[in-house]
């Protein structure tokens, strides 16, 4: 079944949505979408580390993405705005692996796939590593989802319940860079951070709880990814430029229909 390559792109585009929605919505709440930016554009430094190292492309990415996150975390609110320190480490560690995967000798780079996603291309291990990950995600979601809702909406109260917001926070950490790891493949570096955003933020008009509004975000993501797909063979468009634009205009929809509303 999964020799046909549009079988293996659709699935992978869709554990990559499924996974990429609910944690969306958190990072939608808690205003952090600098701090995806940031972490995704990391990836091309963890591609470097990993063409540099023998590793799996993967396991680089996982552990950039995880070093930038905790960076961020630990320097955030000491001495300099959010916005300008975010700004700042997502185009420098976007910089730093472009050069630094151009310093790498004897090994040919298909960078744009890197950058923008080459979902066409993913192969069986591909697809167990995304689908791994994804479940990895979800299922740290589901576990922690009534802390992380607590520490996302008060966190205040939620250190008065006995919740960590601290802890609370690396989990979301842990979960956007496991995301990162696993969507270079089918969205690229660049495009990442719209996939984890822009489904989020087209459900919100459309859901009345926070639950509702992960499941509208998956349900978003998933024909997104699926829908794109569709589009671009169709078109013969970039893949996961089409997925993205794609979720846009589904954002455009629903940002129209919650105007129409008020």
């Amino acid at each position: 079944m999964t020799d046909d390559f549009m079988i293996r792109a659709a699935l992978a585009g869709l554990g990559v949505a499924l996974a990429a929605a609910p944690l969306g919505c958190f990072v939608v709440w808690r205003r952090m979408a600098y701090f995806g930016d940031a972490t995704s554009h990391a990836a091309i430094l963890g591609v470097a580390l990993a063409l540099a190292t023998d590793l799996p492309v993967f396991g680089g990415v996982l552990l950039v993405a995880v070093a930038m996150a905790l960076l961020l975390t630990s320097l955030t609110g000491r001495g300099i705005s959010s916005d300008a320190l975010l700004g700042v480490m997502a185009h420098a560690a976007l910089a730093l692996g472009l050069v630094a995967v151009s310093l790498i000798q004897g090994v040919r780079v298909d960078l744009m796939g890197y950058l923008v996603g080459d979902i066409l291309a993913v192969s069986q291990a591909d697809l167990a590593v995304i689908w791994t990950g994804a479940a990895l995600v979800l299922g740290l979601l589901f576990w922690r989802w009534s802390s992380l809702l607590a520490a996302t909406l008060s966190p205040d109260l939620a250190q008065a319940a006995g919740v960590s917001p601290k802890r609370e926070e690396l989990v979301l950490t842990l979960a956007l860079s496991i995301t990162v790891a696993v969507a270079i493949k089918v969205v690229g570096a660049l495009l990442i951070a719209a996939l984890l955003i822009i489904p989020a933020a087209a459900a919100r008009p459309l859901a009345r709880t926070p639950e509702g509004m992960a499941a509208v975000a998956m349900f978003i993501g998933g024909a997104s990814a699926l829908g794109g797909l569709i589009v671009s063979f169709a078109l013969d468009t970039p893949t996961g430029p089409t997925i993205v634009s794609l979720a846009a205009l589904v954002f455009a929809l629903t940002r129209g229909m919650g105007a129409a509303r008020a």
